[in-house]
């Protein structure tokens, strides 16, 4: 996918498109996920720290993601791939391998230059978006000719022409290769592919250890017989939130593991999934990270079973220099539940205890002696202000759809324009304005339900094995 997450937000909203947008964590410690081709040209790109894109960029749009959006366009494009081949082997949201061979729509490189051609057609029709096809007989060549193809381009890398091709490109190419490797690498006096070959597996595996260096050696000869493997059931369900600020004060750490186990639960319920085993994760002031885990006597989606195990988890983790980072999961993942009678008991008790027995310490609920709904005068209910992230959608009652440009200090901005208008007029609101509410995306133009930009899916014509 071309600059997926960016490309995105550019056809939802008019008045970015052709300009730079940035989308990731937009805190202190908050980190690019993706830069568009305008703002890549100021040096800014994925796992940048914002603070330097917004040094290089100051002009760019930032964004939070909407991973909702991402998801259903995910779909879509995954859904075409599916339909040339069974065997479809995702890598992330915007990345997927496809074994044209098993879905015998391609056996040679016209037809299977045909195939990517009209894939690319279908793409932008389905999403309104564009992408990126690289074909070739492997895994590994596939990848690199969909990176050369970007953007919104198609590559081929022909039999018998790999070798040439690998020859003078960076050791950082090959799969496997990271910084570390190439370092590694570059201090024996070897930085190009040619130089892996040239240094024969021997050295490599000396240099690298038998599996890494061996692996390394025949991908330098261009030879990968790795098969494309049809998607696989996931194993688990998890979120996670990461903290501008070091969170110290244990009340609020609860409450966050419990916020966070209801987004769990959330999440598993739309997979249609329920769990046995919880998980929480703590990552602690010193980059220290721990996880606990829980199995249950059987699967469940039940949120107070979920948020119960995770604070169990919690009372086991010294918290006491601050956390940066707390997520909760689930895994041991079933298609049914088997309810917690404890859990299922206490909820029909809650459910038939009379009005007016509520504990007196509640606030927002009533005490005894207290009328429904009332509010104890020593306890006054505090105000929550909403938070608005900057590129959501929200909508407001006079003006429509639109979306947060940003805010602060008690004040939202908000850009009112759809995908199918034209750049919209800016507004200012407070944060509390009751017209002034959260909304779903809308259907990009020209998309089949929801569209994004599509960009690096590599195709396989014969994966070999």
């Amino acid at each position: 996918m071309d600059a997926f997450y960016a490309s995105a937000e550019q056809a939802a909203k008019p008045s970015l498109r052709g300009k730079a947008v940035v989308v990731g964590g937009l805190g202190p410690r908050g980190v690019v996920a993706t830069a568009s081709y305008e703002a890549r040209r100021f040096g800014v790109h994925s796992a940048m720290p914002m603070g330097q894109a917004r040094r290089l960029a100051p002009n760019a749009a930032y964004l939070v993601p909407r991973f909702g959006l991402y998801r259903v366009i995910s779909e879509q494009v995954m859904g075409l791939l599916r339909e040339l081949s069974p065997l479809v082997e995702p890598l992330s949201l915007d990345e997927a391998f496809v074994d044209l061979e098993a879905g015998g729509v391609a056996d040679d490189e016209a037809s299977a230059r045909a195939v990517g051609e009209r894939l690319r057609s279908d793409i932008r029709a389905v999403t309104g978006l564009t992408g990126s096809v690289g074909l070739a007989a492997s895994k590994m060549l596939a990848k690199i000719a969909s990176e050369e193809a970007k953007p919104d381009g198609l590559r081929l890398i022909a039999p018998g022409t790999e070798r040439a091709l690998l020859g003078p490109m960076s050791v950082r190419t090959l799969p496997g290769v990271g910084p570390a490797t190439g370092d590694h690498l570059r201090r024996a006096g070897i930085t190009t592919v040619e130089e892996i070959a040239e240094a024969g597996e021997d050295e490599l595996v000396r240099l690298l250890g038998k599996a890494h260096g061996g692996s390394l050696y025949a991908m330098a000869l261009a030879l990968d017989e790795r098969p494309v493997v049809a998607e696989r059931e996931s194993k688990s369900v998890s979120v996670e939130d990461t903290y501008d600020v070091d969170i110290h004060d244990r009340v609020r750490i609860r409450g966050e593991v419990a916020r966070l186990a209801d987004r769990c639960v959330q999440r598993l319920r739309a997979a249609g999934h329920s769990g046995r085993t919880i998980v929480l994760k703590v990552r602690r002031f010193d980059f220290s990270t721990l996880t606990r885990s829980e199995t249950l006597r059987g699967p469940t989606d039940d949120p107070g079973v979920v948020r119960e195990a995770a604070a169990r988890l919690l009372e086991s983790v010294d918290t006491t220099g601050g956390v940066r980072l707390l997520g909760v999961g689930v895994s041991g993942l079933a298609d049914y539940t088997q309810e917690d009678l404890f859990a299922q008991a206490q909820a029909e008790a809650e459910a038939v205890e009379p009005v007016g027995e509520a504990d007196e310490g509640a606030p927002g609920q009533a005490g005894a002696g207290e009328p429904e709904g009332g509010s104890r005068a020593e306890e006054p209910a505090v105000p929550v202000e909403r938070r608005w992230a900057a590129g959501h959608d929200v909508r407001h009652a006079e003006y429509g759809h639109g979306w947060v440009q940003g805010s602060g200090l008690g004040r939202v901005t908000v850009r009112f324009e759809t995908p199918g208008s034209a750049p919209g007029r800016v507004r200012t609101f407070r944060t509390d304005d009751p017209e002034l509410t959260p909304a779903e995306p809308l259907p990009l133009v020209g998309a089949g339900s929801c569209g994004e930009e599509v960009g690096a899916a590599g195709v396989v014509t014969g994966a070999g094995g």
